[in-house]
């Protein structure tokens, strides 16, 4: 059955400056390649969604792009990962700073369970040092929950344990808990799938917001979520032997309404995946 999908008309951003850059990218889980040479520029303040089917690779290749497949046993990755035109994989490059410059927020909500709201918003900036007085670090805390449109909800309750809160408040806390050390790019793998609609819509329109001020990069499997928040879209596909790749990269609008190859077609209008 064919799906109808509405695209939202945010097709392009007045920038063409890029943020972040992926050269001939290849990723290993011991000696299964994962995902072979994949090279995209993602826009500065814009919103890209990587889409495809379960296995083609989507998240192994989010992963890669702040070095955090790196650290699952035996991982590998070769290839260039520009962030202002520096390789984050130099051998000179701290991959605890790249993290901090490209935060990263999981499919599913991950607070620090033994934390409070406050705790974990202020984690990242305490370990990084960037801040450690209590004045400053509230400051930190209220901007970042204030961009993830949490403050107004948690201000009375900060020292309340991060468990405490919903779903859909754990996963904005983790947002901001990302956003509090002030990053240049998001990274989001499926930040709504374990959601409810009302958190999802909520989450949506922080997206929106976030890319005012940052370049974000969402893995997802909901062709309407992509279709209404991203602004270029890249659909990736898995080979006989289940090695990503990237079949096609174009404006959000361009990707559904006239994509240019037949597989990309097939798979926005259902006919697979």
């Amino acid at each position: 059955m064919q799906q109808t999908i509405v695209v939202a008309k945010n097709e392009s951003r007045p920038t063409t400056d890029v943020a972040l850059s992926a050269r001939a990218v290849n990723a290993w889980y011991g000696a299964k390649l994962a995902i072979r040479d994949i090279t995209l520029d993602f826009r500065r303040h814009s919103i890209t969604a990587l889409m495809g089917p379960s296995g083609c690779g989507k998240t192994t290749f989010l992963r890669c792009l702040n070095r955090l497949h790196e650290s699952a046993l035996g991982a590998k990755t070769t290839g260039e990962v520009l962030l202002d035109g520096m390789d984050i994989y130099d051998p000179g490059v701290n991959p605890v700073v790249t993290r901090r410059r490209i935060g990263m927020v999981f499919q599913r909500p991950n607070p620090f369970p033994t934390m409070s709201i406050l705790e974990n918003v202020t984690s990242g900036p305490r370990y990084t040092g960037m801040a450690s007085q209590p004045p400053e670090l509230m400051e930190i805390a209220e901007t970042a929950l204030r961009r993830a449109a949490l403050f107004d909800e948690v201000k009375d309750k900060l020292n309340s344990p991060a468990l405490s809160l919903s779903g859909g408040q754990q996963q904005r806390l983790c947002i901001a808990r990302a956003l509090a050390v002030t990053p240049e790019v998001l990274l989001m793998d499926e930040p709504t799938s374990a959601l409810d609609p009302l958190s999802t819509l909520k989450i949506e329109e922080l997206m929106e917001q976030l890319a005012a001020e940052f370049t974000v990069v969402i893995v997802t499997h909901n062709l309407q979520q992509a279709a209404r928040v991203s602004h270029y879209a890249a659909f990736m596909l898995g080979d006989e032997n289940r090695v990503g790749s990237v079949v096609e990269y174009d404006a959000t609008q361009q990707i559904f309404t006239h994509p240019k190859d037949r597989r990309t077609e097939d798979y926005i209008t259902g006919r697979f995946g």
